[in-house]
Formats: structure tokens, sequence, C-alpha cells
């Protein structure tokens, strides 16, 4: 496992658990614990951790996993849903994405194609600069340092007056319960904003988002017309969303 491996399992061990042991680290890793104890040492660095004898506690009590790291985690899972994503989208078609590490796989996916993609991702954005074929369209607001999104009533005003064939949309949490959530109400607003305007709604998540609720909530599962995810999603919870009606693809 990579560096960057590493540190995506630790923070989501953190951001799941607020502390954890080095012991419990190198079974996780399966390595030394000296390589762990140097891990830790440069995310403490990095401010992205506390250290302590044997382990590490979250810097933060509201714990979000910097983009960079949490793109080394279920890297292949991504990578196929947001392949799936792109088979959803003909030439020409005007898609929104938000921000996440799965919708910049599918932006990835689809930046071959004549397109016209609307994000107030900052990340997806720069990656799609570049390529002629796609009309970029990208919001005003705010700035999240954690999620590279653009969020607030800027934003918002931005997606008012615009029409969508389909928005692609992460999550941090998706129950058939609480629908889809994330970790901060200003990014929820946003997201919900850009579903509005689009006339297909899909959820691109990997497996491990299904089970979770987060803090906000960004729309029910009614507003959704399709989650894709990938096998790993917990069977329980998955039969709970499709008993709500919402169609599910799996990767």
């Amino acid at each position: 496992m990579r560096q960057a491996e590493r540190f995506g399992v630790i923070l989501e061990e953190l951001a799941t658990g607020g502390s954890v042991a080095v012991a419990e680290l190198c079974g996780i890793l399966g390595v030394s614990a000296a390589t762990v104890r140097r891990d830790l040492e440069a995310l403490e660095e990095q401010r992205l951790l506390t250290r302590t004898h044997g382990g590490a506690v979250a810097q933060m009590v509201s714990y979000e996993l910097p983009l960079r790291y949490k793109s080394a985690r279920r890297q292949e899972q991504k990578r196929r849903i947001g392949q799936e994503a792109a088979a959803r989208i003909h030439d020409g078609a005007v898609i929104g994405l938000t921000g996440g590490t799965t919708t910049t796989e599918v932006a990835r996916a689809v930046a071959h194609r004549p397109l016209t993609v609307v994000t107030n991702a900052l990340n997806i954005a720069s990656e799609l600069a570049i390529r002629p074929n796609v009309k970029l369209v990208v919001t005003g607001g705010v700035v999240r340092s954690e999620s590279y999104e653009l969020v607030g009533p800027l934003a918002d005003e931005t997606l008012a007056d615009l029409h969508l064939d389909v928005a692609f949309v992460g999550a941090d949490g998706i129950t058939a319960r609480d629908g889809l959530t994330t970790h901060h109400e200003i990014e929820a607003h946003t997201d919900r904003a850009l579903m509005d305007r689009a006339a297909r709604v899909v959820v691109v998540a990997d497996g491990s988002k299904l089970g979770r609720v987060a803090f906000a909530t960004i729309a029910p599962l009614s507003a959704v017309h399709e989650l894709i995810t990938d096998l790993d999603a917990d069977p329980e919870e998955l039969s709970r969303v499709r008993e709500t009606g919402l169609s599910v693809t799996t990767v």
C-alpha cells in the first residue's frame, strides 16, 4: 500500500472513531509500527491529527478528510462508478457535477466528450478547463478548502437560471430513512440547488457511504432518479434503498 493510500486509511479511521492506535493501524495497514509512526508524524506536520502515546487523535471535532487523501481510498470502485455514470450521458448534454472524489471520476470519464459541464468544484473545473470540447460553467461562491467546493448564495444564484439534463451528485451518507446527507449545511444547500435545476439526478457514491448519516440533509431519496454504487455496499441498506423505489446500479 502506497503512502497516500495509508494516509487515507488513517484519516478515515480517525473520522470514524476520533482516535487510532499504532497497534491497530499495523493490523489494518499490514505495515510495521515504525512505518505507522512515520505516517502519523507526517500527518501531524500537516496539522491533520495530533499524536498521542501509542497513537493519535483527530485534530478537529468536525473532522473531514482532505480531498487528496480521500481520493486514494476505494479508487478502483470510484473509477468504475464514474465509467458507469458516463454511459448515462449523450454527446451535447448539459450535466452538473457537485464536488467529491467520485464525481471527479465522472468528470474524468467524460472529459473527451462534447459536453457542457456545470460545477461548483474547483478541482473538477481545473481538470476540464483545458478541454476544448467541454463548455465549462463554474459557479461563484465561497471556497470550502476541505472539499474544493464553491458554496453559498453566490453559487446558488449562478445555478438559478440554468437547465441541466442530468446532475451527478456525491454524498457523505446515504440511507433509506435520511436520504442524502453531507458534513456541511451550506454545502448541502448548494448541492440541492444543483439538483433542482436538473431533469434527472444520479447519485454516485462508493459503497462505504451506504448506511451512513452525516450532519446535514441534502435531499430525500424521492428527489433522486438513480444511485450508482459498488458491490461493497451494505446489502441490507441497499435493499432498504431499493424498497423506496429508487433505481440502484452496482458495479
